[in-house]
């Protein structure tokens, strides 16, 4: 569930491509910045970044009087061991390494030459386990989704299961805030581990009178519901890593600018909301998924006519 691409890292992943599909060889010069901005129609600037971003990955490499050139790397199917079962392991651990970069730094910091750093290995290496970053996101979304294990015995009302189901996934958001801005519902990322999220709300709605079409609007809008309170994590917990500032010190800070918004009786509702109310991540969820519960319950008790 990938969200779309800036435009640096649609031109980084087409020069990607063509050098994983031997277009472009060891040695040959790869488009220049200049060439970039004719081509592509974008700034100087985001053509920079995207030969950055090769070079990052270890798949460019700058030579000065000559221009950028394709690095050296083993062409697809030579230079590699045969298939062993410590394939699976030596993937699973890179993978684990660039969950705990994410985690700690945030998504953006995560570059295959800061992962080949932590492993203490070449950037090149690791393409013989992974294709490329995005394919690397995917296994990590696959991965920590795999983390939340769904109770075999769920509990035995619909309600019951769908709350829990809820409760599980935010957990998982906490615990790794980069994978909501890694999910996105109009490209799904296609991971076993998330897709048995849907599967079990789906159940949890069998037998109660609705159609398929409505029991799958039901799962996925719950997930999809979940992961969208989510999307902020990442963001609050970047501003927190760099400013030292938690975002309750923050709206600390602005209460005095917030009373000076609304003391003068522009927004009278909001000032008598405001005094009586206590919004907190926690508390949006919940009165949301009740909301939202509520609302299927109604359909379960009277479905609208077809």
């Amino acid at each position: 569930m990938s969200q779309t691409q800036a435009p640096y890292a649609r031109i980084a992943a087409e020069l990607r491509g063509r050098i994983e599909r031997g277009e472009l060889r060891p040695g040959d010069r790869v488009p220049s910045t200049r060439a970039i901005t004719q081509r592509w129609g974008v700034a100087m600037a985001t053509a920079s970044k995207a030969l950055a971003a090769l070079g990052q990955e270890g798949l460019v490499r700058a030579v000065p009087g000559v221009g950028t050139l394709v690095a050296a790397r083993p062409a697809p199917g030579q230079g590699r061991r045969p298939a062993t079962e410590d394939d699976g392991a030596r993937r699973g651990r890179i993978v684990r390494a660039a969950v705990a970069i994410a985690d700690a730094e945030g998504l953006a910091s995560l570059t295959m030459r800061r992962l080949a750093a932590e492993l203490g290995v070449s950037a090149m290496s690791l393409y013989r386990h992974v294709s490329s970053r995005e394919q690397l996101v995917v296994l990590m979304a696959d991965a920590v989704f795999g983390e939340q294990t769904l109770p075999e015995r769920p509990p035995p009302h619909w309600r019951q299961r769908l709350e829990l189901s809820a409760a599980l996934q935010w957990r998982l958001y906490l615990a790794h805030p980069w994978l909501a801005g890694a999910m996105n519902l109009s490209r799904p990322l296609l991971i076993p581990n998330g897709i048995r999220h849907i599967d079990w709300a789906l159940a949890a709605l069998d037998g109660l009178g609705l159609d398929d079409d409505t029991r799958m609007h039901a799962a996925v809008t719950l997930f999809g519901y979940v992961r969208g309170h989510a999307v902020d994590l990442e963001p609050e917990s970047d501003a927190a890593r760099t400013s030292g500032v938690s975002g309750q010190e923050w709206m600390r800070v602005q209460e005095a600018r917030l009373a000076a918004l609304v003391g003068g009786g522009a927004f009278p509702a909001f000032a008598g909301a405001r005094a009586d109310s206590a919004l907190s991540p926690e508390s949006l969820l919940d009165y949301g998924l009740t909301a939202l519960l509520d609302g299927l319950a109604t359909r379960i008790a009277s479905p609208p006519p077809h």
